[in-house]
């Protein structure tokens, strides 16, 4: 006993010894980029950041909320009738505690294969996806004996639920160039020494076949543009099909062919109607836009979450935000990053970011890389899902992800009761204590501060 106490006495006294490098000033306060950059709109107004006018904007929301049926081409397998179901709060395009399920597995050679998920009694496996539908629109009484209900399968090894994301704001983060993001991994590899460095993937861009962009949207990190995005969503959680992703997951028990599929729809068109609050000039019908067109337009211009100004501009809460940097936590959660000037053509010329949007300063508290912080679920972005058959072929380079999580924005994490990718922690304490990996260092250095400070940079968290 007298021999581990000795130990014991040793290891604390060495540890008490060892010196963390200082964190680089990478995305603290002293480091605003000097280019006359205009502050980005926040709130959660419901107003227009000035992408569109304000009539647009409420009917874009209005097509961002509108409910899903059957007949509009909802499912077969889906997740939820309408985008704002799954972001909606404090309002439509914020996160939510709603939670989708994933699995895949890791062979014994250990390589990552989706899972092969039987439905209908095995008569058809779903494959290319690592994503488990939780609804259905059968059995029903068309198709009673019909059943397509997903499940993870027995020999999926890898189990996870991811959260849904907050979207507001996200018109700036589309709007960031791909030398920034690239510059911002190098510039953190070299300051850290190799103890942290972040990845940027290239994707591709759905709607400018050929062309791959920096992933920057979901947890992964599997999409670049907005318009993509929704694409995704719309396939993938509402089971509707669009001219970027046509095929369906599963014929069985479909029998409305999506209106979705083209511009100028049915659906486009009967949800032109007039749903305007008295006393606001109704938009135009717009035709010649598609479903996905219009959530991608909403959350361009939607502001970005706003602080608790009054919580903000506590001495509690300053001294924080000066111990959220001096800890590291900076590195990655970078406060300050400057979109492309207004003009510039994005997503292979598909996109040209308006005044409202260029050359913004905003402050996301993310680098939207991809990070190994120990809480990577295993699950490599499956290709097929995200992008479609045709880029299959691009799934043997999809490995370095499975690991690695996009750094969470914390700009209005102060509205989110479940954190980090899969909601599993709690409180901001939780999230940290599950900081390890490239966060390691910062991690420490929270634990090394007293209760005081402890306390105040929890305190500055509350306030984002």
């Amino acid at each position: 006993m007298k021999q581990i106490a000795v130990f014991l006495l040793c290891s604390l006294a060495l540890a008490a010894c060892i010196t963390l490098p200082p964190p680089p000033s990478l995305g603290t306060e002293s480091d605003v980029p000097a280019t006359g950059a205009q502050e980005a709109l926040t709130g959660f107004d419901g107003q227009t950041n000035g992408a569109v006018d304000q009539a647009t904007f409420i009917d874009d929301r209005a097509v961002f909320d509108d409910v899903e049926n059957i007949a509009d081409g909802l499912g077969p397998l889906y997740n939820a009738q309408s985008c704002r179901e799954c972001h909606q709060n404090p309002l439509s395009g914020g996160g939510s505690q709603v939670a989708e399920l994933r699995a895949g597995l890791r062979d014994a050679q250990g390589r990552f294969q989706t899972p092969r998920v039987p439905i209908a009694r095995g008569k058809v496996v779903i494959e290319g996806r690592t994503l488990i539908n939780d609804r259905a629109i059968c059995p029903s009484g068309a198709f009673p004996d019909e059943e397509i209900q997903e499940h993870v399968p027995e020999n999926a090894n890898i189990r996870t639920f991811r959260l849904s994301v907050n979207l507001l704001g996200d018109g700036l983060v589309e709007a960031v160039s791909d030398d920034f993001l690239r510059e911002l991994a190098l510039r953190q590899c070299r300051d850290t020494h190799g103890r942290i460095c972040g990845r940027a993937f290239d994707v591709p861009v759905l709607e400018a076949p050929g062309v791959n962009r920096i992933g920057r949207f979901g947890w992964k990190g599997q999409q670049a543009s907005l318009l993509s995005f929704a694409g995704d969503a719309y396939l993938n959680e509402m089971g509707i099909t669009n001219r970027l992703l046509p095929d369906e997951v599963t014929t069985i028990c479909d029998t409305v062919a999506d209106p979705e599929d083209k511009p100028d729809s049915a659906a486009a068109a009967r949800r032109a109607k007039a749903r305007t609050p008295a006393g606001v000039a109704r938009a135009p019908a717009v035709r010649e836009f598609a479903d996905i067109d219009r959530f991608a337009r909403f959350v361009r211009a939607t502001k970005a979450p706003a602080r608790d100004a009054i919580l903000a501009n506590t001495d509690t809460a300053r001294k924080g935000s000066g111990l959220f940097d001096s800890v590291g936590c900076a590195t990655c959660h970078v406060r300050n990053i400057v979109t492309v000037p207004a003009g510039t053509k994005l997503n292979g010329g598909t996109y040209t970011v308006p005044a409202a949007l260029g050359n913004g300063l905003f402050h996301p508290f993310s680098d939207f890389l991809l990070h190994d912080v120990g809480t990577g679920d295993g699950i490599e972005i499956a290709v097929v899902e995200h992008f479609g058959r045709r880029y299959a072929h691009m799934q043997e380079h999809m490995s370095p992800t499975a690991n690695r999580i996009r750094t969470a924005p914390l700009w209005g994490v102060r509205l989110r009761s479940r954190l980090m990718h899969d909601g599993e922690s709690l409180t901001f304490r939780d999230a940290i204590e599950r900081h390890r990996g490239e966060a390691s260092d910062a991690h420490r250095r929270f634990s090394s501060l007293g209760e005081g400070d402890q306390e105040a940079l929890l305190t500055f968290l509350r306030s984002l």
